[in-house]
């Protein structure tokens, strides 16, 4: 039994946040693609109300806001006005992309706590002001390659259960659970070690690239044999992929870490039919970036170029049933 215990009180992350410069835009791209209404922005309250503190100043930072419900996660969307806070610094930047990942906490004054002693300064608190509670991020960028915010909520979280609901929408894809969220990391297990103490769970095996014969990865139209160290961590929600690339060795993984650094790379749904998704997706114009096979050969993969619209790369993945 995993005596373990997470710094957090619980491993669940249940959000993924994209900070982006046109809610509107960006909400009817994520709707499409997840089959479902575009939802209405909120913006979050006055200073007065929402209490926003960055690095240790009060701000008049107001954000327009989007929860959408998956499967899986929530998928948050986040549009900062011009006034300090963590989101604004992150799109002056970085640019447009996943900002954080959050967790529910059932005491935040203790979890910041636990957080600060480990090293973690808290960037930005504030009230919510769609329900009672509040937030606080903590800056974990070094460590866990994004930030993370811890969620207190004192009332229950009403979540969507989209499968139950019926809809003529289709999610383009044909399927709306986000399946997996993936780092590149220069050194595996550190950014193993990190994780596994953030969500109290072993360390899972590190899985090596497979021979070439067997995986036939495609780079760019190039032939590559994109030899790189995996780990796949399961969460309650969402799996969590490191990938740490070789340095000599071209692939997707490799043009990231030498062109962005550490950070998340990618989202991943399980699809069908992958090569007919591959063809309606670059006759959308998303083109692929890299294709190959699984490292043991049960199934196939391929990274799609959709950063211009969702904001990262969108991967998809077949697995053979037998």
């Amino acid at each position: 039994m995993n005596k373990l215990k997470p710094l957090l009180g619980n491993n669940a992350i249940n959000q993924i946040a994209f900070v982006v410069h046109d809610i509107e835009t960006a909400s009817e791209a994520f709707a499409k693609l997840l089959g479902m209404p575009r939802p209405e922005w909120f913006l979050t309250g006055s200073p007065e109300i929402s209490q926003v503190v960055y690095r240790g100043e009060p701000s008049a930072a107001r954000s327009k806001l989007i929860f959408m419900d998956t499967p899986s996660i929530q998928i948050e969307l986040i549009e900062p006005n011009e006034d300090p806070s963590t989101m604004r610094d992150f799109l002056d930047n970085d640019g447009e992309g996943i900002h954080h990942v959050a967790f529910d906490v059932d005491d935040m004054k203790d979890r910041v706590s636990t957080m600060e002693n480990q090293g973690f300064p808290v960037l930005q608190t504030g009230e919510f002001t769609s329900s009672n509670g509040r937030y606080a991020y903590v800056d974990t960028l070094d460590q866990y390659k994004t930030l993370v915010e811890l969620l207190e909520r004192e009332e229950p979280q009403v979540n969507t259960d989209r499968q139950n609901e019926k809809s003529e929408l289709e999610p383009l894809l044909e399927t709306d659970t986000v399946t997996q969220m993936a780092i590149v990391v220069r050194d595996i297990e550190s950014t193993a070690d990190a994780y596994c103490k953030l969500l109290g769970v072993d360390r899972p095996s590190i899985i090596q690239s497979g021979p070439g014969e067997m995986t036939k990865i495609e780079f760019r139209g190039q032939p590559t044999e994109a030899k790189a160290k995996f780990m796949f961590i399961k969460t309650p929600l969402i799996e969590l992929e490191l990938i740490e690339p070789d340095d000599a060795s071209p692939s997707i993984w490799r043009e990231h870490l030498d062109t962005k650094g550490e950070g998340i790379h990618h989202i991943a749904f399980v699809v069908k039919n992958i090569r007919e998704k591959i063809g309606m997706l670059e006759r959308m114009g998303y083109p692929v970036i890299q294709k190959g096979s699984f490292w043991n050969g049960k199934g196939e993969y391929a990274y799609i170029d959709t950063t211009s619209t969702y904001k990262v790369v969108i991967e998809l993945l077949e697995k053979y049933e037998n």
